[in-house]
């Protein structure tokens, strides 16, 4: 094969379609979670549920995508990126179709723990498969592909749901929207074969490009580099860089995940039908963020600076963009500022947590990946579960406090990040 063709080969490749399947996969997962928060006027109204009762919702849907991190970080890294999706995807259609059925308040909680454990599934997947397809070039772009699918699912979610909703009633919309992942699972099982290792439709030269002759000394080393076990991997102050960094940014995504429909209610006195025009708007800028912090730490690798580099200063401007937003959104006067600033924030999260997420791959060995990806996924549910239970007392006069709460949590994931991680490079194991 000449040269010309390898490199065309390199440029399109199977690769892409993998992660271009699982950002699918990403819109899915994020329509299916938000369809409760944009229907919650609807729902509540007919069920007779209350803010409060909002809040144990989401704490329950928390809780469960907490044990489901680590739990299908350990799933993944057993059977398999293919096999993995798939159990995920199946359990959370199931959960989210069930809603249709819900009559009062305990069977909603159920079906949003299987919906939590089960959804969660998608990020550890995503950040192994981001580990075998991809070398560290390319990794923080692949990442941002994927990241933008959460915010283009939260972009369509909003008016999708809306509009379902306005046509059919919210037992119907959730029938239509657990049906979508059972129609992504048919071509990925046809198609995800195998991992780069052996999958059939993988061109040599793609093959080496990703696992082999033209990687660099520091793809090689994380290729056949250390994976120690759990026990091991929390003795690692580079784990802990990895988990409190995502312990303390985390919450700031879910908060508006979990709260702008309820945000923009309370405080412009939106319905079900408003909130799906301006809900959308914020994750615009969530998806820009996700794809320019991708590539511009590839760039910067490209450019011949270290992965160290790169990643830092992605981490380290998004953090600086979130947090002047943050408490200009404390005091915005009306909805089309508020949505813009948001916007910025989540441009902001998107373009520091892309680099977090890679960072289980660019410290450990793939057998880790998946596992520390798990456990920072854990903690960040964690944190999210304190801002959780905070919202309803610091939102009763204004949401002010808890966007200037968000604003006082950014400097520490970054402190995190920079004091515990050390070099971002691959880890040596320690010989006795």
């Amino acid at each position: 094969m000449t040269e010309a063709a390898m490199t065309s080969t390199r440029k399109g490749g199977l690769r892409w379609v993998v992660i271009g399947m699982i950002a699918v996969a990403t819109v899915i997962n994020y329509i299916d979670r938000n369809a409760l928060a944009v229907m919650w006027p609807a729902v509540s109204e007919d069920i007779g549920a209350s803010k409060e009762d909002y809040a144990l919702l989401v704490t329950v849907f928390m809780l469960a995508y907490a044990f489901g991190q680590s739990l299908f970080g350990k799933i993944f890294d057993v059977v398999g990126t293919r096999m993995g999706f798939a159990l995920s995807i199946v359990v959370w259609s199931l959960s989210i179709a069930a809603h249709a059925l819900v009559r009062g308040l305990g069977l909603l909680a159920l079906l949003r723990v299987t919906l939590g454990v089960s959804e969660a599934g998608n990020w550890p997947g995503a950040a192994k498969a981001n580990a075998l397809w991809f070398p560290s070039r390319e990794r923080a772009f692949a990442q941002g592909i994927f990241n933008a699918g959460a915010s283009l699912g939260a972009i369509v979610s909003a008016p999708l749901v809306a509009l379902l909703f306005v046509g059919f009633g919210w037992r119907t919309t959730f029938l239509v929207v657990g049906i979508l992942g059972f129609l992504w699972l048919l071509p990925w099982l046809w198609f995800y074969k195998s991992d780069p290792d052996a999958h059939p439709w993988l061109s040599e030269a793609e093959r080496r490009h990703i696992m082999g002759d033209d990687e660099s000394a520091e793809d090689a080393a994380r290729r056949s580099g250390y994976a120690p076990p759990l026990g091991e991997l929390l003795k690692r102050r580079e784990s802990w860089a990895v988990i409190l960094g995502r312990f303390f940014l985390d919450p700031v995504w879910w908060l508006f995940v979990s709260w702008l429909p309820l945000y923009l209610a309370e405080t412009f006195g939106f319905d079900v039908k408003q909130i799906g025009y301006f809900a959308w708007v914020p994750y615009v800028g969530a998806m820009l963020g996700s794809l320019f912090g991708g590539w511009f730490a590839g760039r910067l690798i490209a450019s011949g600076k270290s992965v160290n580099f790169a990643r830092k200063a992605a981490i380290t401007i998004g953090c600086l963009i979130m947090l002047p937003a943050l408490l200009l959104t404390a005091r915005a006067a009306d909805p089309l500022t508020a949505v813009l600033l948001i916007a910025a924030i989540l441009f902001g999260f998107q373009m520091a947590i892309g680099n977090i997420q890679t960072l289980p791959s660019d410290y450990f060995g793939g057998g880790a990946v998946g596992t520390l990806a798990g456990v920072s996924g854990t903690a960040a549910v964690a944190g999210t579960l304190i801002t959780t239970w905070l919202v309803p007392a610091m939102t009763e006069v204004s949401y002010a406090p808890i966007f200037i709460l968000g604003a006082a949590i950014v400097p520490l994931s970054l402190i995190s990040v920079w004091l515990l991680g050390g070099r971002i490079a691959p880890i040596e194991e320690k010989k006795d």
